[in-house]
């Protein structure tokens, strides 16, 4: 009889949330980037599209939540 450990399940919240890259950086979307988009500069909406990088514990946090 062989001990076989549990199957460790990803957390869909934070898989839909975060990417990981091939490198292992942590990649999230940018924050106000929804709607009333008028109201703010074209510059700033134009860095809310690029990707943002999480880093420190929260970026180990999330690896480990989407099991990497």
């Amino acid at each position: 009889m062989s001990k076989r450990k549990n199957k460790f399940k990803a957390r869909k919240s934070v898989a839909k949330r975060f990417k990981i890259t091939k490198t292992g950086k942590v990649i999230r979307r940018g924050a106000q980037n929804r709607h009333l988009k008028a109201n703010r500069s074209k510059r700033n909406t134009r860095r809310g599209k690029v990707p943002k990088t999480v880093t420190g514990k929260m970026a180990k946090k999330i690896k480990k939540m989407m099991g990497k």
